[in-house]
């Protein structure tokens, strides 16, 4: 079962559930697919986004709430603070198994074995693969400077 599918169950469980909450997540999350589906057929794709997009609509979306849960907590509104962790938890149970630190580092080596890079000009290409091949189960931000050391690091 794709992932639109997936979402699209339960958005309707929810609402047979009558679970306000989680409804209005889901509803976000299909808002924001459809969104992508709209710009991606203005662009010439007759299909809309693929699953790849999908997941970084997904991951986006997670990156934006904890940020929003961040400031909230800073600004003392833990209200506000604990509906956007409800929204990340559900939005997560969509998203691919998160890769721990060592596999992580063990994606970057075979990344950077892959496309031969043996300088930081390769840093693209690298980041390129693992974009890839592994959206929404690592973090970007954090794997870049792994894989900025790397590359500088002398051999």
């Amino acid at each position: 079962m794709d992932l639109r599918t997936k979402i699209s169950a339960a958005l309707k469980q929810a609402m047979r559930d009558k679970d306000a909450d989680r409804l209005s997540t889901l509803r976000l999350i299909n808002a924001a697919i459809k969104d992508k589906d709209i710009d991606a057929r203005a662009a010439g794709q007759d299909d809309g986004v693929g699953e790849d997009e999908v997941l970084a609509i997904l991951g986006k979306m997670a990156k934006q709430r904890r940020e929003s849960a961040k400031t909230y907590e800073e600004g003392g509104r833990l209200d506000l603070a604990e509906r956007e962790l409800f929204e990340i938890t559900v939005i997560e149970e969509y998203l691919p198994q998160k890769l721990d630190a060592d596999a992580s580092a063990q994606a970057v080596d075979a990344a950077i074995a892959e496309v031969g890079a043996d300088s930081i000009r390769d840093m693209g290409k690298v980041m390129g693969v693992l974009k890839s091949k592994y959206t929404g189960q690592m973090d970007f931000g954090a794997v870049g400077p792994m894989v900025k050391e790397r590359l500088c690091a002398p051999s």
